[in-house]
């Protein structure tokens, strides 16, 4: 079973250790050390992977019962009687000795069975400087083994201050970097529990298709198998054993949770349907339970007890194990592979099981996510996943969802908080059930702000229960709604190259797609914004998470913007300075906005679901000095790691009225269509004399079009104006005239404010308020 071993540097190198009677000490960076008390381990561990990463210079001053380890940014004051770490001299002075104070928490298992904000775990980053991270309950590696751990303390000491990325990167070393997951994963994704017949399933994704919503990933639940199964296969099949009593109570009369043989009433040719869908770039993934083990109804039961060693000929299930070898060997040999041969292309792994298995301290939920990553590794194919968290070190398999969530405005207003607070542990690939899955009510508005909320997410998931009524296809709302969704569907295909140069940086540097602000602001405004990331390098946002006012038709979200900084709304054009806001939208917008400098390419066509190279692009730009680089290789394939891959680099500079950009690239440019159609677009300047190469363009400043073969360009604006916000006066008649009030009183509400413009706001509604102070403030 070579395919599950993981290649590791696990050992610390002998210049790293302090050893004393009943403890080791690790000095792993500068910033971070680990202490051992009782039994030491040198192996590699669920969690960690690589402790040989780094030789800091240290010295170790022992005065009687108190160690100081000495490294050249931080001292650590080491107990040698209770042998742990009491007291931190962070390099910017300060001491800690709360080492759990100020934490800014992490992320939870799931969202299963909440309805609202919900207690996350501790992270790895601190407000006050220190975290620590208990390793001691994880199990051993070695080889292909899962090995128990005798009883000891493990702990690291997180001592990074407030620089939070440097501390995830430090993580990352220390137990692996996130893959590099599949172009196609961030485009939008179908999935539904529902028992679709092949029919069915066939005319939905072509709806998609004729109504030009691209989706990129086809997800059937799990009644692609036999759920039904005493019905079909008598009370024989009913039959399975129960990994905890918990399993018991709520999956004892659910016989068919678990299965592996596609039901061929609802899907009479399924390989037929598999290859139609493949033929139109949707990407095929099943749902798997794989608690109840393999039972006498299976297509592959008689292989696959031959491949355990069980004699078929008494119909005795198959107990899931993960001890067995010869299980986990045959049930990616016997049970999956052949699917994946016929166009299926990765696996939802579904386990709601609790923690316990057969192999003591082993939590399947962790193992499974381990050995389906690892055997999509061994088969030479780029790894993913549809599973949950299972702790520190899950973001080596990616992706994650997030559970039953309930259908209800709290939900997803903790949404955007928990998605960019997991980075804190290294979690970076959150998935939702875009929209809610379950309970609630049909609130168009909800599902459009939280389909508004996935498009400037990790991943766009759009999922719903078994309920007939539940559906998230956009033409089951109303038109406007449908009219809306759809644009933000594509709106989500068309981001795909920038997503993917992003997570081209999250494999490489540690760098979330959702970061928290704070990770590039330490100040106390960017503490405050919880439901404001950063969305990769060039845009930041601030999902509107509530209902709109009856009386404005508007929404608002609290928005920071740091000292010196300069953000344009991409809808609305809007432009904010330094400040903190609280920004208002119809329903049809969502606050994010690019930074000064930003670049942002995108694909041209977001019609279709097609993410193959060499699409003609459409880049945005906006004003100041900027740099991007889009990364991209053949997005599917691991060629990308034997040099198959290309860097494209916008650098942009902004001296006056003048904007000088050049386009260059490194890598192999042979991936690069020649020439290539680049539309380049100057979203917030108003009008320039625009050169290409030293020769005058006839082109406006918003559409530049070039034919890009890989050599460098050299694109000039000169003599620009730039977009500024609208006159106060104008856009506050405009803002007044769509609130919702009788003439009379609106007219005697606001006629002094129209008067005179610089007076005070009459008393009225927060919500009515609200927008006019955000005008004022904007357009002073």
């Amino acid at each position: 079973m070579d395919r599950f071993f993981v290649e590791t540097k696990s050992k610390s190198k002998e210049s790293q250790i302090i050893s004393g009677e009943g403890f080791r000490i690790s000095v792993l960076t500068p910033y971070l050390v680990r202490v051992e008390r009782g039994e030491t381990c040198d192996e590699a561990t669920q969690s960690v992977w690589y402790r040989a990463w780094d030789e800091p210079s240290f010295k170790v001053e022992k005065n009687g019962k108190i160690w100081r380890i000495v490294t050249e940014k931080t001292t650590f004051f080491f107990d040698v009687k209770a042998k742990k770490i009491i007291k931190i001299i962070l390099a910017d002075g300060r001491e800690i000795k709360n080492f759990h104070k100020g934490n800014l928490r992490g992320t939870r298992r799931t969202l299963d069975m909440t309805f609202g904000a919900v207690k996350l775990s501790r992270g790895l980053v601190s407000k006050n400087g220190v975290a620590v991270f208990d390793d001691s309950k994880s199990l051993i590696l070695k080889g292909d083994d899962i090995l128990p751990r005798a009883k000891c303390k493990d702990i690291y000491y997180f001592a990074y201050g407030n620089n939070y990325r440097e501390c995830i990167r430090a993580l990352y070393e220390l137990t692996g970097y996130t893959p590099l997951i599949p172009r196609f994963a961030l485009g939008n994704w179908w999935s539904r529990y529902k028992a679709y017949t092949q029919e069915e399933y066939r005319k939905l994704m072509q709806e998609f298709i004729d109504r030009k919503i691209p989706v990129t990933v086809a997800t059937i639940d799990m009644d692609w198998h036999w759920v039904k199964v005493v019905e079909r296969f008598g009370k024989e099949a009913g039959v399975f054993y129960f990994n905890s009593l918990k399993d018991k109570l709520i999956y004892g009369g659910m016989p068919g949770w678990t299965g592996y043989s596609w039901n061929t009433e609802l899907f009479p040719d399924y390989k037929e349907l598999l290859k139609w869908l493949n033929d139109r770039n949707f990407k095929v993934t099943l749902n798997l339970h794989p608690a109840q083990g393999v039972r006498f109804f299976e297509d592959k039961y008689d292989e696959f007890c031959k491949a355990v060693g069980q004699d078929p000929s008494d119909k005795a299930p198959v107990k899931f194990s993960l001890k067995s070898k010869e299980y986990t060997k045959a049930y990616f040999d016997v049970l999956l592979r052949p699917y994946e041969d016929e166009g299926v292309r990765f696996w939802w792994i579904d386990w709601q099981q609790g923690t316990r298995s057969d192999i003591q301290g082993l939590d399947p939920l962790w193992a499974l996510n381990h050995y389906h990553t690892l055997d999509q590794c061994d088969e030479g194919k780029r790894a993913l996943i549809l599973s949950r968290y299972a702790g520190i070190g899950s973001h080596r398999y990616p992706l994650g969802f997030s559970g039953d969530s309930a259908i209800n405005w709290q939900v997803l207003d903790f949404q955007p908080y928990m998605t960019s607070t997991a980075t804190n542990v290294g979690y970076s690939w959150w998935s939702h059930d875009i929209g809610g899955h379950h309970m609630g009510y049909k609130d168009d508005e909800l599902y459009l702000r939280w389909l508004e909320f996935g498009v400037f997410s990790p991943i766009n998931r759009l999922h719903s229960t078994s309920n007939e009524f539940m559906g998230k296809e956009p033409w089951k709302c109303s038109k406007e709604t449908e009219r809306c969704a759809g644009n933000y569907l594509r709106l989500r295909h068309k981001l795909i190259p920038y997503l993917y140069s992003i997570n081209y940086l999250t494999h490489t540097e540690g760098r979330a797609l959702c970061e928290p602000m704070y990770y590039s602001y330490d100040c106390k405004e960017a503490y405050e914004v919880k439901n404001q990331y950063s969305f990769g390098t060039q845009l930041v946002c601030a999902p509107i998470t509530s209902h709109t006012s009856a009386k404005t038709k508007l929404a608002g979200a609290k928005l920071f913007v740091p000292e010196g900084e300069r953000y344009t709304d991409i809808f609305t054009g809007r432009i904010y300075e330094s400040g903190s806001y609280t920004v208002y939208r119809d329903i049809e917008d969502i606050p994010v906005f690019a930074k000064a400098g930003a670049v942002i390419p995108m694909y041209l066509d977001c019609e279709s679901n097609d993410v193959s190279l060499n699409q003609p692009l459409e880049v945005w730009f906006y004003r100041g000095d900027g740099e991007f680089t889009l990364y991209e290789d053949d997005g599917e394939t691991l060629k990308y790691l034997n040099g198959k891959q290309c860097f494209t680099t916008f650098r942009m500079k902004e001296e006056g009225d003048k904007i000088t950009l050049v386009i260059s690239s490194t890598g192999d440019t042979k991936l690069i269509a020649k020439p290539r159609k680049f539309s380049l677009v100057f979203r917030d300047i108003e009008s320039a004399k625009v050169f290409v190469d030293g020769k005058r363009e006839k082109a406006n400043p918003d559409c530049v079009e070039i034919e890009y073969d890989g050599n460098p360009v050299k694109v000039v604006l000169e003599k620009c104006e730039h977009k500024q916000n609208g006159e106060y006066f104008e856009e506050l008649v405009n803002l007044i005239s769509k609130y919702q009030l009788k003439t009379h009183v609106k007219t005697k509400l606001f006629k002094g404010l129209l008067k005179d413009r610089e007076a005070h706001i009459p008393h009225m509604s927060e919500d009515m308020s609200g927008p006019i102070k955000e005008l004022r403030r904007i357009c002073r």
